[in-house]
């Protein structure tokens, strides 16, 4: 296992001091040099360590970083990842009934999920907008490097048996299910993990306002809450997914 003395994680890349918690390594401090985030993604092929950001966050600290379970579920909990259907789960967890207004929120449909929205063309690298993104986000924000062994970016909630959504869901591998389905139809990569929130770069966003419906329709079932803080349907909400290529879900 690497040290922090090292800063040797990632052979011939020299980052800032950093730690294991569990399954993940983190540095110390916040990134000073925002590069290193596009570094480590350029990188993953070899490296089979994919960067995420990680938001400055008193609850850490206040819970020992507690966020992160690394019991032995981990494993078996990625495995499962394969053989979860997105659509399926998806259709579990639109739930018609969290409307304030009543059913009004969720029109032009009803209690039924609409199914997934068909894929996009892509016209821009994946792991280049992640980096992008990634980079610029790190630029303007305050966030720690963490680093977490995956084949794909969309397992790492898995791997890590996070539990930044448990408020609505306790089922990682069926979250990492749904990652994995944004990133073969939106070219859509995890790039921030905190304590209840996640972030995605997308490459490939709806550009109709006919395919953003359906896309919000899957935004609204996979976090509610997230969807329950904009004002107000699924048709407005919907018109800023139109070329949006950065997604944000919360489970506060």
């Amino acid at each position: 296992m690497t040290t922090a003395a090292s800063c040797q994680i990632i052979p011939g890349l020299d980052l800032p001091a950093g730690r294991w918690h569990g399954p993940i390594w983190l540095t110390d401090w916040p990134l000073a040099e925002p590069g290193h985030y596009r570094a480590c993604i350029a990188a993953f092929a070899d490296s089979g360590l994919w960067p995420v950001l990680v938001p400055q966050d008193e609850r850490f600290a206040a819970n020992g970083e507690d966020w992160i379970d690394d019991r032995e579920r981990l494993a078996p909990a990625v495995r499962e990842v394969p053989g979860i259907d997105a659509g399926e789960t998806l259709a579990r967890w639109w739930d018609p009934f969290c409307c304030s207004a009543g059913v009004g929120c969720l029109r032009p449909y009803g209690s039924l999920f609409p199914g997934l929205a068909r894929r996009s063309t892509l016209r821009v690298d994946p792991f280049a907008e992640a980096g992008n993104t990634g980079s610029i986000l790190a630029r303007r924000g305050s966030y720690r490097l963490g680093l977490v062994a995956v084949e794909r970016p969309a397992d790492v909630p898995a791997a890590l048996g996070w539990t930044g959504m448990i408020k609505s869901t306790d089922q990682v591998a069926a979250l990492s299910a749904v990652l994995r389905s944004w990133e073969e139809r939106f070219g859509a990569t995890l790039i921030v993990l905190g304590f209840d929130e996640l972030e995605l770069s997308v490459a490939a966003p709806p550009r109709l306002q006919s395919r953003a419906l359906v896309v919000a329709a899957e935004h609204r079932a996979f976090s509610v809450r997230t969807f329950s803080g904009q004002p107000g349907n699924l048709r407005e909400y919907a018109a800023g997914l139109v070329h949006r290529r950065h997604w944000r879900f919360s489970w506060d």
